[in-house]
């Protein structure tokens, strides 16, 4: 009987050993679950896969596919359903990918539009109408944050907490379909987000699955991606759609590139040293600025992918006072204190990251908080001087408010922009 009351013992002490490695602030990650995929239920004719960015201060880009090669390029729009006062002509572009030849992607830039305002529109001529709202002119404003989204039931579950809610602007730092080179799976997951994507406007930047190069036969990276999601990196300054910046509502937003050029010689390097003395905290008193390999991270996985970026950029960021950093690189999420250079500084940018659930242990004094969820983030900047962020964990049909906090601009510090050259170190990561 006492061999037995051991055993028990024993096994008791194991199961909750493996029960704490498995949590992080007491949550245990859920498993993966099936990919998606969305098929063409469309004529060739029709337009799929719609969505929309913006474009400077009051246009917005509209973008979709149709099989039929014939389909015009063109956009009716108007502030009432069924009755489209305008009409705007853009462009169009195809590709091809070993034996895949994609439909023909238009793309076409319509305004100006008024802000805070629904506008209904239809695309080529022919098929469903769509509707937008624009963001608004003034704060409040509330984005949505979400890194590497894939097309899996995790999917379709972040979507739709996503749209239980208002919110103005959805940004994703990067890692879209997880096509992965399988180019159908581009097409599946631009059906997939289509109901979400063309009403508000999506601002993305590239992920490592979005690079597919092959030796010798595609050389050259970013192909659909860069076909498929044009950004508004002209309007800022930049040569590149990998690298880009936008305003809106009084905040000033940089889309950086992981995988492209960021050395101290590069373009990249060059378009942010001029895109950050560009900005007037007075008219953009916030700054936020998103990357999908993380800077700083307590995780096993993904140790130093982004350390050559952060030695090269993170100085221009900090000396800028940007106020927010977001990345991705897989799926789970983790807030740091402000930070410069391995330590805390208070006129740092507070860093948030959404990605692997591997924690190192035990945690860094750095990290605030963590845990390895699915889910997405919401940011709602209130008025010049403060914003709320908040971490909203996938349940199985619930979104649930796991973290919270109120953040102060660094724009409204004294103290920091007094301090422009120096930085006061605390813990080290």
């Amino acid at each position: 009987m006492a061999k037995c009351n051991k055993s028990l013992v024993v096994i008791l002490l194991l199961l909750h050993i493996l029960c704490l490695q498995s949590q992080v602030n007491g949550f245990s990650r859920q498993p993966s679950r099936q990919l998606i995929f969305t098929p063409h239920k469309r004529s060739d004719s029709d337009p799929q896969q719609v969505h929309i960015s913006l474009v400077g201060n009051d246009h917005m880009r509209v973008s979709w596919i149709t099989d039929d090669k014939h389909s015009e390029s063109v956009v009716e729009y108007g502030t009432k359903k069924g009755e489209y006062s305008t009409k705007a002509t853009g462009e169009h572009t195809s590709y091809h990918y070993f034996l895949y030849e994609s439909g023909k992607i238009h793309h076409v830039v319509i305004g100006p539009l008024q802000p805070n305002t629904i506008y209904y529109y239809r695309c080529g001529g022919s098929g469903s109408e769509f509707s937008f709202k624009t963001p608004p002119l003034k704060l409040p404003i509330e984005f949505v944050v979400v890194g590497d989204l894939g097309q899996t039931e995790w999917t379709t579950s972040t979507l739709k907490h996503v749209d239980s809610k208002d919110y103005d602007v959805f940004l994703l730092p990067g890692d879209l379909s997880y096509a992965d080179t399988h180019q159908p799976l581009w097409d599946s997951f631009g059906r997939l987000v289509e109901p979400y994507a063309s009403r508000i406007p999506w601002m993305v930047t590239e992920g490592n699955h979005e690079i597919e190069t092959f030796p010798i036969i595609q050389p050259n990276g970013f192909k659909a991606y860069n076909a498929r999601w044009p950004m508004p990196y002209k309007e800022s300054g930049s040569t590149s759609n990998l690298y880009y910046s936008f305003d809106v509502a009084s905040t000033h937003v940089i889309m950086l590139g992981s995988y492209t050029d960021f050395d101290a010689h590069s373009q990249q390097y060059t378009w942010l040293q001029s895109d950050l003395a560009k900005i007037d905290r007075k008219r953009t008193p916030w700054v936020i600025a998103l990357l999908h390999a993380p800077w700083y991270n307590t995780n096993e996985a993904h140790q130093g992918e982004g350390e050559d970026m952060r030695q090269a950029m993170e100085e221009l960021l900090y000396e800028a006072r940007v106020d927010l950093v977001f990345a991705g690189h897989v799926h789970a999420y983790e807030r740091f204190t402000r930070i410069y250079d391995n330590k805390a500084d208070s006129c740092g940018p507070l860093y948030i990251y959404i990605y692997i659930y591997r924690f190192k242990k035990p945690p860094s004094p750095l990290s605030l908080y963590r845990e390895p969820s699915f889910g997405h983030g919401r940011l709602r900047i209130v008025n010049e001087t403060h914003a709320y962020w908040s971490w909203h964990r996938n349940n199985d049909t619930d979104t649930f408010v796991a973290d919270g906090v109120w953040i102060e601009s660094l724009s409204n510090s004294k103290a920091c922009w007094n301090a422009q050259g120096q930085h006061v170190a605390h813990e080290e990561l």
